[in-house]
């Protein structure tokens, strides 16, 4: 997919801020710690990178609840599976 500079950065706010959202409040990380883990999850990637964007394939929701939760958190927490209306509300 070919995306704007303006679109990429739109969406890498997006997902980092939903990322950071979830880590505060179902993961316990403090506001700081959230952001940097965000940040870290989602860095920068360059308009010539291969696969720019490719973390987007998956909303921030469920990258988070793999760190939180693991791999089976959709089995074995199955009330995650999907965004929480709260979660929702950030859009």
């Amino acid at each position: 997919m070919e995306w704007s500079e303006a679109e990429y950065l739109d969406c890498l706010r997006s997902e980092r801020r939903g990322y950071a959202w979830v880590m505060r409040h179902h993961g316990g990380l403090t506001p700081p710690q959230a952001g940097e883990a965000a940040l870290k999850r989602y860095p920068y990637e360059p308009d010539d990178a291969p696969f720019r964007g490719l973390i987007f394939h998956d909303e921030a929701w469920h990258w988070a609840m793999l760190v939180i939760h693991g791999d089976r958190y959709v089995v074995e927490r199955p009330e995650l599976a999907s965004p929480s209306d709260a979660y929702r509300a950030l859009e």
